[in-house]
């Protein structure tokens, strides 16, 4: 296990190594607060074979830290970033947009407690 001290570094070799094996790769993150209050930052990425480190003491990161975890959890949900932000404002204005011609039918709304739970009755004293 080996750190890495860039960030830059850390993010390329943790997203290539998931794009390598996807079904085998791994990804761990620990917080752990020190005595003084002040936490650190551990990430893991390992396939079995390749285990990257990164560890921080950094608020700084932390932004870093969650563009990392966007890229990687679109990842492993097969996704890509929405089409309304890639396709350009021009291109959606021109394609024709499906006309809805059947009225929306309304649907009742349940009675009783949501989701079909009941109420227990408060017993009685004796």
């Amino acid at each position: 296990m080996v750190y890495i001290s860039s960030w830059q570094e850390y993010q390329e070799a943790a997203e290539a190594l998931y794009e390598k094996s996807p079904n085998t790769t791994r990804y761990c993150v620990k917080w752990r607060q020190g005595a003084d209050g002040a936490g650190k930052l551990v990430l893991k990425i390992t396939d079995n074979t390749t285990c990257l480190k990164f560890k921080t003491h950094s608020s700084v990161f932390l932004n870093r830290f969650d563009a990392l975890n966007l890229s990687l959890m679109q990842k492993m949900q097969n996704r890509r970033p929405t089409q309304a932000s890639t396709v350009p404002s021009a291109a959606r204005q021109d394609t024709p947009q499906p006309q809805d011609t059947a009225a929306p039918a309304s649907v009742p709304a349940p009675s009783g407690p949501a989701g079909g739970v009941k109420k227990k009755k408060p017993k009685k004293k004796k």
